[in-house]
């Protein structure tokens, strides 16, 4: 390593030394500044402090002019020579020790660092793994369970377990809700964000304006502050809400409840892009620890962008092997997420996962695979539905592609499922693994309660609009609309979604429909060949909660995403039939939802979260479907915990109708400590039916 470590410290020393000149330079010429501004003041005060005639401050700019330029001069203080060199000697060996730090986390930790990575990625890595939250302008602040301490508070250098304990014994007056990956999914409930990361454009993008979206909207005192809502299940940690609620809020019992498997989504980086098992040491002893406290199983996510990386048909799942083994031996249950998207892109995303090399290739030369909005721009978080039977992926149609993924697994893994191991597996259906379109992009402009856009321009969901218009006699009608504004409108600013809008039209219904039925026959064709591929086992789809703009008669930003569910329409009927065609569950990720009702920013955007919730459900209950949930936000407090417990477990249900299951997102040393864990082994007893003592409230 040390060999190593040489060559790449030889290989960026005259790099090293142009940036240690540069800084040296920059100190001589702070001090000349500084020197020229000390010997100004005092030349222009005279000796008794009152300022000088003005042909004697002509006098006496010429000589400090002078002074100046000559080398002489008083003015000018140049550093010792000796003094420059300790400073490179200093800067060499800071920047050794750096390299050195780089080149270990790269190798053991599985950091995805840049090759010229600097110190500040490396506490920003690290800073991630301990459980905080690093945006990327710098921003550093924790997460729930460490607490936001103000400036100056003399707790703040309590560790954040003892902080915790010390919460516990002084009943809560505020919730604090942490938003949560998705992301694996963009998931987007309101959330304020500060310095949103912004990619570069994809090479995709035939919009010159790629680039032009605005990092975020100026608020009082010139901050820059973002505004993101999180469609639920797909983020993690964006920032601290706090929610008022009444102190000592009464707990129910959940003991002799129905019992509700819980399993615990692992990290998206467990298995690296070599399909390596990272850390399994490490992973063995965190396994270990949940399954002493009856945590049913885990869920991972099996990415395609690994598995399928280099070349079609060639799948390598070594590491997934060596991670299914391990579950099995532990007893544990496996939950598995066919992951037909790339990961990176959201807020939340700590790794890197693009779509498989062949397929960039392949969009290099035809960039129309990825879904396109009005402006040309590209998004290749995942491929377009328009060409699910099309054959230009190397002679295979999309969903061909994703058959012989699903396929190659199912043999690979048959054990697994033979013993019961695999419980579930959730196919990935759109961004974020959502059956939705990916109409809300940060990196091309959207912002929180922005409406989004429609994304059918590439030319093959154009063909099939021009077939859909001609068959109903309106060639003109195969076109996008002209005034549906852009990524962050409102539905009021815009003539297609306002009140008594184009949407209600004739040629608006007629495209609602035909956009909306396209995200119906790819949910059910894909779905149709899991079922084949899993024959026997649980198939399961996610669906997000875009819930702003309800209270709104158009919805708009679920008729962009792809749910035609206007005032006068049940949007989600439909999909809950199509999922209940082929047997599949519905993940809907919704857990607390419920619980950003008191949010202002949600009324500003006429947000109704309750609504969204009890239409989707009832939509799923209507139609005999499975629902299965994962919690939206980060959560290591009871009073979260208590909320998710009562949303899985209504109350008030006349049926007694329940979930079927819960997955925790997500594993990470944040969780471990040990106040936190405590209080995830209370939520798994109650999640069980479990007694527990000491309810809240209660006489005990």
């Amino acid at each position: 390593m040390s060999a190593d470590m040489q060559k790449l410290i030889g290989a960026n020393e005259e790099d090293d030394e142009e940036e240690i000149e540069m800084d040296v330079k920059e100190e001589d010429n702070e001090d000349h500044e500084n020197g020229q501004k000390h010997i100004a003041a005092q030349m222009m005060l005279g000796a008794d402090g009152v300022m000088p005639s003005t042909s004697h401050q002509f006098q006496i700019q010429q000589q400090l002019q002078e002074q100046v330029s000559t080398p002489g001069g008083g003015a000018r203080r140049s550093r010792p020579l000796e003094e420059k060199e300790r400073t490179k000697l200093r800067e060499r060996h800071r920047r050794a020790i750096t390299a050195r730090i780089l080149a270990g986390l790269r190798k053991h930790g599985n950091y995805n660092l840049r090759v010229r990575a600097d110190i500040n990625d490396v506490i920003a890595a690290l800073a991630r793994e301990a459980g905080w939250v690093v945006l990327p302008d710098g921003t550093t602040f924790p997460s729930r369970s460490q607490g936001s301490r103000p400036a100056g508070d003399s707790s703040a250098g309590l560790t954040s377990s003892s902080s915790q304990m010390l919460s516990q014994q002084v009943p809560p007056t505020s919730l604090q809700g942490v938003s949560s990956g998705y992301c694996a999914s963009v998931e987007y409930n309101a959330c304020h964000m500060k310095g949103v990361f912004m990619p570069t454009p994809a090479p995709y993008d035939l919009s010159s304006s790629g680039h032009s979206q605005s990092s975020g909207m100026v608020g009082n005192g010139g901050e820059q502050t973002e505004s993101l809502p999180l469609i639920a299940g797909s983020m993690e940690v964006i920032n601290e809400q706090i929610i008022g609620l009444p102190p000592k809020l009464p707990e129910r019992d959940f003991a002799g409840t129905p019992y509700v498997p819980v399993y615990v989504m692992l990290p998206l980086g467990v298995v690296n892009m070599k399909c390596e098992l990272v850390d399994p040491d490490g992973l063995l002893k965190q396994l270990r620890v949940l399954k002493s406290i009856n945590v049913d199983g885990v869920m991972i996510d099996c990415w395609w962008g690994i598995v399928e990386a280099d070349a079609p048909q060639e799948y390598n799942w070594n590491g997934y092997r060596r991670l299914f083994k391990m579950v099995h031996e532990l007893k544990l249950k496996l939950q598995v997420v066919m992951s037909f998207h790339e990961c990176g892109g959201n807020v939340g995303d700590d790794v890197c996962i693009p779509l498989p090399r062949w397929v960039a290739e392949i969009g290099r030369s035809n960039p129309d695979i990825f879904f396109t909005d009005r402006e040309g721009r590209r998004n290749t978080e995942c491929l377009s539905w328009g060409i699910d039977k099309e054959r230009v992926l190397r002679g295979r149609t999309a969903v061909e592609v994703y058959f012989d993924f699903m396929r190659s697994f199912r043999v690979e893994f048959n054990e697994f499922f033979e013993d019961g191991i695999i419980s579930m597996v959730e196919v990935g259906l759109g961004p974020c693994g959502e059956l939705r379109y990916p109409s809300c992009p940060v990196k091309h402009g959207w912002r929180y309660p922005g409406i989004g856009e429609f994304q059918c321009y590439d030319q093959y969901m154009l063909k099939s609009l021009m077939k859909a218009a001609e068959m109903r006699g309106h060639s003109f009608w195969a076109r996008g609309p002209d005034n549906a504004g852009s990524y962050s409108s409102h539905p009021h600013e815009t003539g297609f979604f306002c009140d008594e809008g184009d949407y209600d039209g004739y040629y608006g219904r007629f495209f609602l429909n035909w956009y909306s039925q396209l995200l119906i026959n790819h949910g059910d064709l894909v779905l149709s060949l899991a079922k084949l591929a899993f024959e026997g086992s649980c198939i399961a789809a996610k669906l997000p909660g875009i819930h702003w703009w309800y209270k709104t008669s158009s919805h708009a930003a679920e008729l962009t995403a792809g749910f035609y569910n206007p005032c006068n329409r049940d949007g989600y009927i439909a999909i809950a039939a199509m999922l209940h065609k082929h047997g599949a569950a519905l993940n809907f990720a919704r857990a607390e939802l419920q619980f950003l009702e008191q949010r202002e920013d949600l009324q500003e955007a006429l947000a109704n979260p309750q609504g969204l919730v009890w239409q989707v459900l009832n939509a799923a209950w209507e139609t005999c479907i499975t629902v299965v949930s994962e919690n939206a936000f980060v959560c290591h407090d009871r009073v979260g915990y208590n909320k998710i417990l009562e949303n899985v477990k209504p109350v008030n249900d006349p049926d007694g109708r329940h979930f079927s299951s819960f997955t925790y997102l997500r594993l990470t040393p944040l969780l471990m400590e040990r106040q936190n864990f405590m209080e995830f082994e209370r939520f798994v007893k109650r999640m069980h039916g479990e007694a527990v003592l000491y309810l809240q409230g209660s006489q005990w």
